[in-house]
């Protein structure tokens, strides 16, 4: 049973989308999940499947000729912790290095903020290669502290 990835490609908002339903814990707030599906549908997206069925998806920004940023990435439950995550997003840096792009940038829910899958969540990003660039305690909202996490991809 092996992890193929397809893309990236836009308009697969509707096989995307019930992925980040099963993720409440992650992407409980339904104006943001609202917001995702949209950008999902325009922007370059990657799809990690297994036995012909989407499980996981990756959706990427492109800020400059020489950054972007996993815009949202989700993974269904039933499959975390099966290399979904680390295939995606490296399917996503071989594209991307490909294209010229220096550095990945991702934010997450700070670790000041005691949430149990934001830590699993931070530990895959460093266990990628991205570390901890900076921590903005009202980017998003109070409740919810962000920190970016970035990797360099190499020079262009």
């Amino acid at each position: 049973m092996g992890i193929s990835v397809q893309g990236p490609s836009i308009g697969t908002a509707t096989v995307c989308e019930p992925i980040l339903r099963a993720l409440p814990q992650w992407f409980g707030m339904e104006d943001a999940n609202t917001q995702y599906v949209r950008d999902i549908e325009t922007m370059p997206t990657m799809l990690a499947l297994m036995d012909g069925q989407v499980v996981g998806f990756l959706t990427l920004k492109h800020h400059s000729a020489h950054a972007a940023e996993i815009h949202v990435m989700g993974v269904h439950p039933a499959r975390h912790r099966q290399g979904i995550g680390r295939s995606l997003l490296d399917r996503a840096e071989q594209i991307l290095r490909q294209q010229g792009i220096e550095y990945l940038q991702v934010k997450t829910l700070s670790p000041s903020h005691p949430d149990e899958g934001y830590a699993r969540t931070r530990a895959f990003y460093k266990a990628m290669g991205f570390s901890h660039l900076e921590a903005f305690k009202e980017l998003w909202d109070k409740e919810n502290p962000c920190l970016q996490m970035v990797k360099w991809l190499g020079s262009s």
